[in-house]
């Protein structure tokens, strides 16, 4: 095994020490089209389109220079500026580039770009793609900032510029009330999430006064007990932004925004932000089997809970939505495994993000020639009516389900395998997954593509434009044979960050447990293709099936939510008012009543007249009299 802490990243030189342009660039294209407002309306989508683009040729150019260096000196410090120094303290702004961080500036640059021109003709007609694009720059910039990051503290930096990108982008139709909602939800539930980072934070302040990475994972070994609170800690913040059991409520939500926002957030940005935090954090875990059983806990109960969701929804979106769930589930499990699953987690996790946005800009695409609809139940018979859709959606299909030397035939099945390794359970469940996987997406396919035509009367299906179909051409072939060129390569180049030397296998080795993945695959899609091969109902229909039902509501989860936690916590605030206004303000408030009311008393004797003012005096004289009289009596 390759402990984390035993390896030193060298100081940057050279084209590492302009690294921070990966961020500055996004970032600055994003506040200038903000800062110029209509003036750039008619150029501003291409400039922005630019800066993701330049920022993967610096990642490029980077990842090259990494390929032919020593395995000990890959990784790379870049220090920019001392951010806070105040005695012995100091905290520096800083990136980390290695090959972890590295593998995720490629994705979220290039991805990233595809899903910018993918935009420029979904968003055509939008009259603030201007403001669009702006937000999706600053989206990319704040992704980058987290996974460069050589700190807990501005990998938190990033977290939050995530999510408020998310929220801005999600609620960017805000005139819908549906979008405001959903944009408010997710900002909030992430919020929760984001309590357990900078709790965690603050565990490691004051357990050995520094958060960056190095020290954290040289003092990870002395940490006893305190490494377990803070694994749990980590975990919430993670289940907050992949959208992980119990906080996952917000993500089908957040299909309310544009679609190519859907897909930035799926494939390459928001929800593998909880995954590398955790992959990033494996020091502290390996100190921990609690919380590490923790995460392989939970992403086995949200890849299950995902799935059922997407078996059930008939919006085509939420259906990917999902999945998205589901998948990022079988990367947590992978994470939570140890260091033999975390090259596993983040190979999914780069497939994932070719075939998730391929399908999601897919999606879009169809919208687009359906007059906006996401109801599959309106679909049907669209393989003819738009054939490069078609094509690329179905290499996105086949690599999801795991079909045979697709992307995601490599990078899923090796989870289940380490997942049966560990321990059968998990294993059996993670099998389990991957049969109703096949399952919901033949039925969206059945549902979308084939059988008769369910179209509107006002609907003409129309093959989208070539700035649109060009991206999901790109992301097609990556669905195919990215995990032809990833596999074996990405464990040893993965070896050093994740701190596990993984034996590799060819290209054609499949074991007991790959069979009967297949098998399993197999019988899901024959059931999704018998099912729905024939006409399909324009309503939903009337059934008593509970587990669909649950489905259809999402698992419950809003309902929890607003039983358990917001009604109660409403409840508590009315009782806290009721005692603020009661007590906390009562007494004074009385008190001052009472006052004012000897006040008006008084105020009675004060009027003006000599003769009043005499005869108090008198009285006055005599009472004083009369008690010094009987003082002496006594």
């Amino acid at each position: 095994m390759i402990l984390l802490e035993t390896f030193q990243a060298v100081p940057a030189t050279g084209l590492f020490s302009l690294a921070w342009l990966l961020i500055a660039i996004p970032l600055a294209t994003s506040f200038l089209l903000l800062l110029l407002g209509r003036v750039s309306d008619s150029w501003g989508h291409w400039l922005a389109t630019l800066a993701p683009i330049a920022s993967f040729a610096i990642g490029l150019l980077l990842f090259l220079q990494m390929l032919g260096a020593d395995e000990g000196s890959r990784a790379v410090t870049v220090h920019l500026y001392d951010w806070i120094s105040t005695g012995s303290w100091n905290v520096s702004v800083g990136l980390l580039i290695d090959q972890l961080s590295i593998l995720f500036v490629l994705l979220i640059t290039g991805v990233g770009s595809l899903i910018h021109v993918y935009s420029i003709g979904y968003m055509a007609h939008d009259d603030r793609r201007r403001r669009f694009f702006a937000y999706l720059n600053l989206f990319i910039a704040a992704m980058l900032t987290l996974v460069l990051a050589d700190s807990y503290l501005i990998l938190f930096v990033g977290w939050e510029g995530v999510g408020l990108a998310s929220y801005l982008l999600i609620s960017f139709w805000a005139h819908r009330d549906s979008a405001s909602a959903a944009g408010n939800k997710a900002f909030i539930v992430n919020r929760v999430g984001d309590l357990g980072l900078a709790m965690a934070m603050f565990t490691m302040f004051s357990l050995i006064g520094s958060v960056s990475f190095v020290d954290v994972n040289a003092a990870a070994g002395e940490m006893g007990g305190w490494a377990t609170l803070i694994g749990f800690l980590l975990l919430l913040a993670a289940c907050g932004k992949s959208a992980q059991v119990p906080l996952q409520s917000w993500l089908l939500d957040a299909m309310e925004g544009p679609t190519p926002v859907s897909a930035l957030i799926h494939a390459a940005t928001m929800v593998t932000a909880g995954v590398y935090l955790v992959i990033r954090s494996n020091v502290i875990y390996a100190q921990t089997p609690e919380a590490t059983l923790a995460v392989a806990i939970v992403g086995t109960v949200t890849l299950l809970a995902g799935a059922w969701i997407g078996s059930s929804k008939d919006d085509i979106k939420k259906v990917l939505a999902g999945s998205t769930m589901s998948q990022i589930g079988y990367m947590m499990l992978a994470a939570g495994l140890g260091p033999i699953g975390a090259a596993f987690a983040i190979f999914h996790l780069l497939t994932h993000g070719f075939f998730k946005a391929n399908m999601f800009l897919g999606a879009g695409s169809v919208m687009h020639g359906m007059n906006d609809d996401v109801n599959m139940r309106n679909f049907g018979g669209l393989a003819k009516a738009m054939k490069i859709t078609f094509l690329t959606f179905a290499a996105g299909y086949l690599a999801i389900i795991g079909f045979p030397f697709t992307a995601g035939f490599y990078s899923k099945d090796h989870i289940i395998e380490a997942a049966f390794e560990s321990n059968i359970i998990l294993g059996t469940l993670a099998l389990l997954g991957a049969g109703v996987t096949a399952f919901y997406m033949t039925r969206l396919m059945m549902m979308t593509f084939f059988g008769q035509k369910r179209w509107e009367p006002d609907v003409h299906p129309h093959e989208s434009p070539a700035v649109m179909t060009v991206p999901l051409i790109i992301l097609a072939i990556l669905s195919l044979f990215a995990g032809l060129f990833l596999n074996g390569w990405i464990q040893d180049w993965l070896a050093v960050p994740t701190g596990h030397e993984v034996h590799n296998t060819g290209l054609l080795h499949i074991t007991p447990i790959g069979w009967l993945t297949m098998a399993v695959v197999a019988v899901g899609v024959f059931i999704g293709w018998y099912m729905f091969k024939d006409d399909i109902p324009k309503t939903v229909p009337q059934t008593k099936n509970v587990f669909a039902h649950a489905g259809r509501n999402d698992l419950y989860g809003d309902a929890f939510n607003e039983h358990a936690i917001i009604r109660p916590t409403k409840e508590l605030a009315a009782g806290l008012a009721w005692f603020d206004r009661t007590a906390a303000d009562g007494v004074p408030e009385g008190g001052a009543t009472v006052a004012a009311g000897l006040g008006g008393l008084l105020r009675r004797t004060q009027n003006g007249y000599s003769r009043t003012y005499g005869l108090t005096l008198v009285l006055g004289v005599i009472g004083v009299a009369l008690v010094v009289a009987l003082g002496q009596l006594g």
